[in-house]
């Protein structure tokens, strides 16, 4: 049945209210992913690439959602990643990045995005150089060794030269051209190789990303995130760029994982955010053409700034506790929970917090959670509810309570526990959801 049909039939029978919403729309990436522990060499694995603001720049649940499907079905290698370092505690799980101090970094959001900046593609970063001798460095963990290398540059009129080299290969990359343009090179190996590195021989050069992969089968998860950005930033990043690293990085699932900054934005409008999802949603089906793409739905994350208690039409839910629990207490409630086919809804219990400031969630997340799930549908897009699968309202503030935490104090932010037992539950429901998926073929 046509994409459009479909489409029009799920508006009209309203939002689903499920956790994982529209699953039948990624069906293609289903079908890959069943066939994704075939060890053939030379066989691509499957890809999927998560672009969102910090909780995907923090790795913490795509990490561990990458653990879970390379446990079963193998590693096919780090996957697509901003080229060398390009912050201060720039977390890369699976693989170390090296940069010399030569290099100037620009990005779509945040202090380095002021212009000018020079193009920029998935990652949301470019590192720049015209130092002669500058260097960039990438070593994968055992785990995630690669035979494939992808590096993705700007040539331009009087550009330079990069030598890159990927064990006993070394290729050099001329990145002089008549026009300003994205190009991607890609060396091959026929051992897997742990490590490569890219000299600069000539400046000016400009870095987009660079991507690691095994040609065995198996699955890479590229985790592609800027912290503090909104859904709205991906505009600055070029179509071009954009269009030459999905020709060479070929996803197989795209992931949209933004809300929480929308969500603590000072003020919310539901009509001005639709407006933004609805264009860039389309901006990303028109790039990536036929593939899958899931939208991960708002998390809960709270807050004591009282400048967001009014963000937007509704209320702030108060999400005051002092009660402590163990992580088996709140993972057992969960796990009750998804038997019965529903996010927890343990309520917290509201207490004078030792701070004097009350602890609540901003309406606004609320206002950016409908309008993704009405939106989800109506686009026939997979939306999974982040919020009612970590617990609902004020989960958060459980989380960070929990013995150990399973959050950061920030109440926002998860550390690596927190975000395996997110990625658990996200893989459970997509799971079950290809079970029932193909099995209705």
């Amino acid at each position: 049945m046509p994409l459009g049909v479909l489409a029009l039939l799920a508006a009209a029978a309203g939002p689903c209210e499920a956790a994982l919403c529209q699953a039948e729309s990624l069906e293609p990436y289903f079908e890959k992913l069943a066939r994704a522990g075939d060890h053939t060499p030379g066989r691509k694995p499957v890809h999927i690439l998560q672009i969102g603001d910090s909780h995907t720049a923090g790795d913490a649940i795509t990490g561990g959602w990458r653990d879970l499907l390379q446990a079963q079905y193998g590693s096919g290698g780090r996957g697509v990643m901003a080229a060398g370092r390009p912050y201060q505690g720039y977390v890369t799980y699976g693989a170390t990045a090296s940069m010399s101090p030569d290099w100037t970094v620009k990005s779509i959001f945040g202090g380095a995005s002021v212009p000018p900046r020079p193009l920029i593609g998935l990652s949301g970063f470019s590192v720049s150089t015209a130092q002669a001798g500058a260097t960039l460095g990438f070593t994968a963990d055992p785990n995630e060794a690669f035979n494939r290398f992808t590096v993705c540059a700007l040539t331009q009129p009087g550009g330079g030269k990069l030598s890159i080299r990927v064990g006993f290969t070394v290729e050099e990359f001329n990145l002089s051209s008549f026009a300003t343009r994205s190009e991607c090179r890609t060396i091959e190996t026929p051992e897997t190789q742990l490590s490569a590195q890219i000299v600069v021989s000539e400046g000016p050069v400009t870095l987009t990303s660079w991507g690691a992969f095994r040609d065995a089968g198996g699955v890479v998860l590229s985790n592609v995130g800027v912290s503090g950005s909104q859904f709205v930033h991906q505009a600055r990043a070029d179509d071009s760029v954009i269009s030459e690293e999905l020709r060479q990085y070929k996803p197989d699932l795209v992931v949209i994982a933004f809300g929480t900054n929308e969500g603590f934005a000072p003020r919310v409008e539901a009509g001005q955010y639709e407006i933004v999802l609805r264009s860039q949603l389309a901006r990303i089906r028109r790039l990536v053409r036929n593939v899958p793409i899931l939208m991960l739905g708002t998390p809960d994350a709270n807050t004591r700034n009282a400048a967001l208690f009014n963000n937007a039409v509704g209320f702030a839910v108060d999400c005051n506790t002092t009660r402590s629990q163990t992580i088996d207490d709140i993972m057992a409630t969960l796990r009750a929970s998804e038997a019965a086919g529903e996010g927890a809804q343990t309520p917290a219990q509201p207490e004078t917090d030792p701070t004097g400031r009350p602890l609540f969630a901003p309406p606004g997340l609320a206002v950016i959670r409908e309008v993704q799930r009405r939106v989800a549908a109506e686009l026939n897009i997979a939306f999974w509810d982040w919020q009612a699968r970590m617990g609902g309202a004020c989960s958060a503030a459980r989380l960070v309570k929990a013995s150990p935490p399973l959050m950061r104090g920030d109440f926002v932010h998860y550390n690596k526990a927190g975000g395996w037992e997110i990625a658990r539950m996200l893989q459970a429901d997509l799971s079950a959801a290809a079970s029932s998926v193909m099995a209705s073929r």
